[in-house]
């Protein structure tokens, strides 16, 4: 036994209980206990059981403090045994016989307590002539209370089930018990109201008195809300004089009695008078509680605030099926519509209630539809609801109503933003001063982010508030300050998303995506080239890092107009040079030859600084190329920039080991010159070179690079397409299981499926079980992909031609050729329609017909995979001199082998060689010294001959 440590942990038992902390008291006490081995034996003799017995006191007192830790934190059946023990050996311990009464009454009711406080009264009467102490009094008249029944005054049964909101009740309650004041605040229609009845009903409070305060005028003084509270619970009319609001909170507190829960309901019209009768009942009673309904807190140092939440989006679906099948029993409510109009609804209880109404009339499809204009659809709620409760926009014009005028027009202003807005943005519409009063009010809710203090609107509160901004004639003054805040913050933040440190302002950038093209369709109305040059640079820059080239497309094509009449301050140079380079190299991107129009606008702009990625590119978009070596000189950057730009070049005219030098020469140089995310994309652009030799292993290593590189940027996601890279390389190297979990990986990346992603997954998924043997499976795979395909055929406009895709080409390619290898090509009607489509596809590429939207232009490996497909076609069909002139072309146009095993490059030379081999001998001498022009000219002849 440690002695030393028993004492000790007795004493830590006794500190924790005097301050109310028994969970820590019970964990010493129990901590003592364990180090005890025992009394000393009758007889036991010498230091160790003259150690023990003196140690008994400390085992006693550890016993005791573990029973009342016990008692103390509701555990009666733990706490009963050692608790009756001790009473049999100190029947004068009140504080133990004190803990035995309450438990007693836990378990057995307030009478079995009441007959022992009785029989101990008697004892001390007869033996010592004494009554019980104080506290012991005090507790007997509590259990007299408790034996009478509970009492609510004023608190409604539920009407029908309260959905969702268990968790808040239980919330409410736990607050009730720790702080004198709790407040549940939140916007109207939000149901605090309901909730807070249900609170009331299971408040462990014997009496509990539930007061509205809708009927006390607005702006009502301290006195009158004292006086109509005084009414409600029964202490008679008050005097409406000066002077009298002590008396008044006396009053309350009287007729309340004590261990009250006084509610009340809907303060935020009379918040001063709430507050101060809240506060008076707090400082004259110990245990009255107050419990408020409010859109503004009371603003007490006794008062804990509960923010209730939105329903969640399921919990609002159940709730609008609910209420619609009692409106009307027999309604179709699909489970899509029913989710697109609580999309609508801000989870706020009242409006999807008032949506589920509509159901008398009208079907769920027609609801999703009319909730365009919410505030006219949103009428008619039931007879028992409050006038303001009617139409949801009675519930916002009465918080409306609340508002001083500064507030109101500070939301009529700030409901131009779609996507919430910091206070920045706030203050350049002059609107920053009215934020905490909105916040109070629950008009306005505020989030802390990684960017700062975020601040948002319900839906349904900025369209009331845009309604009112119309009404008022502040729409262009808004407009003008949301054009004023995009040029701020495209100015500050254009060039930090290509530096070294890009992720903080492209967290920002994601956080505005909303307001920013928000801000576009401004500037493009107004005509402010300034306004969107901003949005281009960083909303534009963006997209184009996360490989969302749909909508970079886009945003250009809608800011076209007012770019071509932008003319720069000087001050704003840097980030119309950003804007004007974002949209040459997209644009350079979707056309099929080396030329780049650069704008005007852009040569005339002063020099950039050639540290910085739009003042390099820029730089070179003004040199002709042949002088672009010169440009090496002026730093890592630029000759990074260069480097990549030979690597393309090389490409292009076939060199794919002079483009792999460059690029990694490129990537040692973009490191060096702090461009980490461009470095990345050239570890990227090596994987796409290495698919040319099939260097797989070397691909892994470059994209695993890039991924680390993407984390060091802070948790990007895999924008680069990484995954995709490293799923097809293991898969060539015959790693299965690797190659899966790659795929889901790159499932997962966040890419717009704007190139065929569902087919694609579809073909890895078909590559996979060809690796695994599994034939059928990998054709039932591929068939899927060919009807995805033909599927967003039928339904893509032709600006969108997928066909013509990179993604699309290789998938389909790659689908034809793993049916004909298979012998069922002619057996699978789709894929059969798609191989006998390809030669057409193959000669509009040949000819130059630039395949829109796909970001890339086409060129040998995308003629290549094309014709491979075409000859294994001709090889199915029994052409086979033909189908091996056809491989050994696409062999030499070094066709993408991206999909494995099925594009193998070994395989399809073997089946060139099994179809003829004399003239797949004689074809790869025919095209072994042919250049780009000449590969041109002999893909046409082949795919044209009879």
């Amino acid at each position: 036994m440690d002695a030393s440590a028993v004492l000790a942990r007795a004493a830590d038992a006794a500190r924790h209980a005097r301050t109310g902390d028994h969970v820590a008291s019970l964990a010493a006490a129990e901590d003592g206990l364990a180090l005890w081995d025992g009394a000393p034996a009758p007889g036991d003799g010498g230091p160790l059981a003259a150690l023990r017995a003196e140690r008994e006191a400390a085992h006693r007192a550890l016993e005791r403090a573990r029973a009342l830790a016990l008692a103390r934190l509701g555990r009666h059946g733990e706490a009963a045994g050692p608790l009756e023990a001790l009473a049999a050996a100190h029947p004068r311990d009140e504080e133990v016989l004190a803990e035995l009464l309450r438990g007693t009454a836990a378990t057995a009711g307030p009478s079995a307590a009441l007959d022992r406080y009785e029989d101990h009264r008697r004892r001390l009467a007869e033996e010592l002539g004494t009554d019980p102490g104080a506290g012991l009094r005090a507790l007997y008249r509590r259990l007299l209370d408790e034996r009478a029944p509970r009492v609510r005054h004023g608190v409604a049964h539920e009407p029908n089930p309260l959905l969702g909101r268990d968790a808040d009740v239980a919330a409410v309650a736990g607050l009730l018990r720790a702080w004198r004041v709790v407040s549940v605040a939140g916007p109207g229609g939000l149901g605090k109201t309901r909730l807070a009845h249900a609170v009331a009903r299971g408040a462990e409070q014997r009496t509990v008195h539930f007061v509205p305060l809708t009927g006390v005028p607005a702006g009502a003084d301290p006195d009158e809300v004292a006086g109509a509270v005084a009414a409600a619970v029964g202490a008679g009319e008050i005097p409406a004089a000066p002077g009298l609001r002590a008396d008044a909170a006396a009053l309350v507190a009287a007729a309340l009695g004590p261990d009250a829960l006084l509610v009340l309901d809907n303060c935020e019209h009379v918040v001063d008078g709430a507050a101060e009768l809240a506060g008076a009942l707090v400082a004259t009673t110990r245990d009255v509680r107050v419990l408020t309904t409010t859109r503004a807190p009371l603003g007490l140092s006794s008062e804990a605030v509960y923010a209730l939440p939105e329903l969640a989006a399921a919990t609002a679906a159940e709730l609008f099926v609910q209420r619609a099948r009692a409106a009307r029993p027999a309604a179709d409510l699909p489970d899509a519509a029913v989710a697109e109009i609580c999309a609508h609804l801000d989870g706020l209880p009242l409006a999807v209630e008032l949506a589920a109404a509509r159901v008398r009339a009208m079907s769920a499809a027609d609801i999703a539809r009319a909730l365009d204009d919410r505030f006219g659809l949103l009428r008619g709620g039931p007879r028992d609801a409050p006038a303001r409760h009617r139409t949801l926009h009675a519930v916002v014009n009465w918080s409306w109503n609340l508002l001083a005028p500064s507030e109101r027009e500070a939301l009529r202003l700030l409901s131009v933003f779609p996507g919430g807005f910091t206070a920045d943005a706030a203050r350049l519409l002059g609107a920053d001063g009215a934020l905490e009063g909105l916040v109070e009010q629950s008009l306005l809710k505020v989030a802390d982010t990684p960017a700062g203090a975020r601040f948002t609107m319900l839906e349904t509160v900025r369209e009331f508030s845009a309604l009112r901004r119309e009404e008022a004639g502040d729409t262009a003054r808004a407009a003008a300050g949301m054009l004023a805040w995009a040029r701020a913050f495209g100015a500050a933040h254009h060039a930090a998303i290509y530096g070294p440190s890009p992720t903080p302002s492209l967290e920002r950038i994601r956080a505005e995506q909303d307001n920013l093209a928000e801000a576009a369709r401004r500037a493009r109305a107004a005509g402010d080239a300034e306004a969107a040059a901003a949005v281009l640079a960083v909303l534009g820059g963006l997209w184009l890092i996360e490989c969302r080239y749909n909508r970079v497309v886009l945003l250009v094509k809608e800011l076209g107009e007012p770019l071509d009449a932008l003319d720069p301050a000087p001050d704003f140079a840097d980030t119309a040079r950003t804007a004007l380079v974002t949209r040459t190299v997209l644009e350079g991107m979707l056309q099929d030859d080396d030329s780049l129009a650069v704008p005007e606008t852009l040569r005339r702009l002063p020099p950039g600084r050639t540290d910085t990625l739009a003042g390099a590119v820029a730089l070179l978009l003004c040199t002709e190329p042949g002088e672009y070596p010169a440009l090496r000189a002026r730093g890592p950057l630029m000759d990074g920039l260069v480097s990549l730009l030979d690597g393309y070049a090389a490409e292009k005219r076939g060199d794919v080991e002079h483009a792999v030098a460059a690029t990694e020469r490129a990537h040692e140089r973009l490191a060096a010159g702090r461009a980490p995310w461009l470095a990345n994309a050239a570890l990227y652009r090596l994987s796409e070179l290495g698919m040319h030799t099939e260097r797989f292993a070397d691909i892994i290593g470059w994209l695993e690079a890039a991924l680390a590189g993407l984390r060091e940027l802070g948790a990007w996601p895999d924008v680069l397409g990484a995954g995709w890279g490293l799923a097809m390389s293991h898969l060539g190297l015959g790693r299965v299981a690797e190659a899966e979990r790659w795929l889901e990986y790159a499932r997962n990346s966040g890419l717009d499926d704007q190139l065929g992603l569902d087919a694609y997954v579809a073909g890895m998924r078909g590559e996979i079980a060809l690796c695994r043997g599994d034939v059928d499976g990998a054709l039932r795979q591929w068939g899927r992909a060919v009807r995805w395909l033909r599927d967003a055929e039928a339904a893509t406009c032709p600006e969108q031609d997928i066909w013509r895709g990179p993604w699309a080409l290789e998938n389909l390619s790659a689908a034809v050729v793993a049916h004909a290898r298979a012998g069922r090509l002619d057996g699978v009607p789709e894929v059969a329609e798609m191989a006998d489509r390809l030669p057409a596809m193959a000669l509009r590429l040949l000819d130059g017909t630039p395949p829109t939207g796909a970001l890339y232009t086409a060129d040998l490996p995308v003629w290549g995979v094309l014709i491979v497909a075409i000859g294994m076609t001709a090889r199915a069909r029994g052409d086979h001199a033909r189908a091996a002139r056809l491989i050994a072309l696409a062999e030499r146009l070094r066709f993408l082998p991206n999909f494995q095993p099925t594009m193998n490059r070994a395989r399809a030379r073997a089946d060139a060689e099994d179809s003829d081999a004399a003239a797949y001998a004689a074809a790869v001498t025919e095209f072994a010294g042919l250049d780009r022009d000449s590969l041109r000219e002999a893909a046409r002849t082949a795919l044209t001959a009879p």
